[in-house]
Formats: C-alpha cells, structure tokens, sequence
C-alpha cells in the first residue's frame, strides 16, 4: 500500500495577509450595505439620523452605499494582487481613522452628518482603522519576510 508524499516544502500562504483582510472585510462592508437597505426603505438619501441596523447603527442610503463602495474597493484590491491590496488597506485604514475622530463632532451638527453617523458607527469605524492599520504595517511586515 503506497502512500501519497505531501510536499510541506512552500511555507508560504496562497495570498497576503493584506488580501485576506481585503477578501474578509469586503464581504463583511458588501453585506452591511446591503443589510443597510433593509433598514433605510422611506428614508431620505442623507438623513441625519438614519433607520437602525443590528438595532445599534444608524444607517442611511448614502451610507449604504458607502459600505457598498469600501466592500467593493477591498475585494477588488485583493483580487488584483498583493500591492494594490495593501495600498488600498492603508488609505481605508486612515480615512476610517479620521471618520473615527471626526465622526463625534460630525454627529453633534445634524446639517453636515450626511451618513447617518452615531456613537456605534464612531466606534465601529476606530476599530475598523486599527484592524487595517494593523495589516498593513505589523502583517504585511510578515508578508514582506515571508517573501524575500
């Protein structure tokens, strides 16, 4: 009885980590956009406060469409391949980062919170850009050892 030999010699993933996050986080934004528009039938595109997701965000058209967007954005990016995916985390990362310091003063003036934004989506957002940020410079380190 012969047994089949298993080659352990390539060590390395099938993709980055960067594209893991792309490929992960995009569906997890495709389906909250979608999700989104459950929540938001009769309410205005930029409403200030916007219908209720998961009962805890609050969600506009416009912001669905964002989610959309960003799903969109990283699952592309992670299909072209490693350097786009890791470009396109790191500027996700930091404009959730900024939306995450922001997002509290955008939520006290109702005239300019055109997504929709709460406290949850503030907090949502930071873990968001920590998550990416995090890919981006301590993982993708990794990656770049595991390559060279």
């Amino acid at each position: 009885m012969t047994q089949a030999k298993l080659d352990y010699g390539n060590k390395h993933l099938p993709m980055t980590y960067n594209q893991m996050f792309g490929y992960i986080f995009g569906i997890v934004y495709l389906a909250v956009g979608f999700a989104g528009y459950e929540s938001t039938h009769g309410i205005n595109l930029t409403a200030s406060v916007g219908g209720r997701e998961l009962q805890l965000f609050s969600v506009n058209p416009l912001h669905s469409d964002v989610h959309l967007a960003v799903g969109a954005l990283l699952m592309i990016s992670a299909f072209v391949g490693p350097a786009l995916s890791r470009t396109v985390n790191a500027i996700v990362g930091f404009v959730y980062l900024l939306l995450a310091i922001a997002g509290p003063l955008i939520t006290q003036a109702p005239s300019i919170n055109i997504l929709g934004l709460n406290f949850a989506d503030d907090v949502l957002h930071a873990l968001t850009a920590v998550t990416a940020l995090t890919v981006v410079f301590v993982f993708g380190r990794i990656d770049q050892l595991q390559n060279a």
